[in-house]
């Protein structure tokens, strides 16, 4: 496949800015289409804001848009490396270095590091954490009643998980609302909103910036005095006799602050809209709702999908679905589509928050990369909305005002009416 590759696919051209700009229903309905029509689909030379004209650009991929064959790249990371990149646009090397950690490594160092930084969401940790998180939830729930209506992610969805993720991490309480900032800027760079007349690149420099010297002054500090958070863990560890470099400690302050807030912000306010537009499933929820979070949050992540793409590289010729893939291709796996495939969920156009089973891929499709967080983050979302639905159980919203990017499916800011 050439880098010159600039036709853009004649059923759905994902690569294309204005493709992710557009509706939700504009975008699942060509993802239908892929699926039904060329599921391993060639698509062109993506769009993006963080290489300039002229810069180095890594070509055109395949898309792929069924369930099944997300799931299999994704477990086979022998043959799909993550190494060479994992963003669906092109990124300076300076920046994949500094913010993906443990997205972009291979084994054996992607086992050693990932090993490491597994110790902090075992299932023993996640039951500590629980406590912490559930008295979160209730206070953000007691201070919403004072405050009334407003905009939901402000007042709910982004406070939980930055409440759970900078504690984690052991950063002051007083910093805690100003890296949750920067970090914001590490998906927005696509949003003109969030932009407003800024340089994309300036802004994710002095994000990852702000990010890497926070993470250099606690590192300094959890050497000279050990606490019990994630991050003195990683500063002592050691691989092989040799302790991660700073550089190593950083890139992963960065990805959990980034990957650890917006995911579950973000499914926390598509699952409060879909809430609200559909009252038969709200009203099943409150008839047990201890009972029923279970299956609601699986649905929760799947209708969400709150990360929509990653990136994959071929180590050596083989095919996806009868279609041929040289070593050296990019592939996308493409999860929002996976998560409506009709071949892998009945009906899957409706929120059903009692649906079983519920494999979705909405913390991706297994194998080596799975997401560590995933049981934290349905830790975070039963806690939400145990307290949010047993407190206000007609609480309404408006329509979501979606943050552009082709990244995370994030939500700028959602009205609010308590009821």
């Amino acid at each position: 496949m050439g880098s010159t590759d600039t036709v853009a696919n004649p059923i759905a051209d994902i690569s294309a800015q204005e493709f992710w700009a557009a509706p939700l229903a504009d975008r699942e309905a060509a993802f239908r289409r892929l699926r039904d029509e060329d599921p391993v689909s060639r698509q062109r030379q993506p769009e993006g804001f963080l290489v300039e004209i002229g810069g180095e650009l890594t070509g055109p991929y395949w898309a792929l848009t069924r369930y099944e064959d997300i799931r299999a790249v994704s477990r086979d990371a022998k043959t799909f490396c993550s190494g060479k990149g994992v963003m669906l646009e092109d990124a300076p090397q300076e920046f994949l270095d500094a913010a993906l950690s443990i997205l972009a490594m291979d084994d054996p160092r992607h086992a050693a590091v990932r090993g490491l930084i597994a110790k902090g969401f075992t299932p023993k940790t996640v039951k500590l954490l629980e406590e912490g998180v559930r008295r979160d939830a209730r206070q953000i729930v007691d201070e919403l009643a004072e405050h009334g209506d407003g905009d939901f992610v402000a007042l709910v969805a982004k406070r939980l998980p930055e409440m759970t993720i900078m504690r984690m991490l052991g950063v002051p309480e007083a910093d805690r609302e100003r890296l949750v900032h920067h970090s914001d800027a590490m998906v927005s760079w696509n949003d003109p909103v969030y932009l407003d007349g800024r340089d994309p690149i300036a802004v994710v420099g002095e994000a990852l910036f702000t990010l890497h010297q926070a993470c250099i002054a606690l590192a300094e500090e959890r050497r000279g005095t050990p606490t019990d958070d994630l991050l003195s863990q990683l500063v002592h560890a050691e691989i092989d006799g040799e302790r991660l470099r700073t550089e190593e400690i950083a890139a992963f302050f960065v990805l959990l602050s980034v990957a650890g807030n917006d995911t579950t912000r973000h499914t926390s306010s598509h699952a409060m809209a879909a809430i609200a537009r559909n009252p038969d499933q709200r009203a099943l929820l409150l008839e047990d709702l201890d009972g029923r979070l279970e299956t609601g949050v699986e649905e929760f992540v799947r209708w969400a999908s709150p990360v929509m793409t990653f990136r994959r590289t071929a180590t050596r010729d083989t095919e996806i679905a009868g279609q041929p893939i040289a070593a050296g291709d990019k592939v996308v796996l493409v999860y929002p589509s996976g998560n409506r495939d009709e071949r892998a969920f009945a009906d899957p156009d409706r929120f059903d928050v009692a649906r079983t089973p519920n494999r979705h891929l909405g913390f991706g499709g297994g194998g080596a990369h799975y997401c560590l967080g995933a049981p934290l983050a349905k830790v975070q979302l039963r806690a939400l909305f145990g307290e949010l639905l047993g407190r206000f159980p007609q609480l309404d919203v408006g329509e979501p005002d979606p943050l552009v990017g082709n990244f995370v499916n994030g939500v700028r800011s959602l009205p609010m009416t308590l009821s």
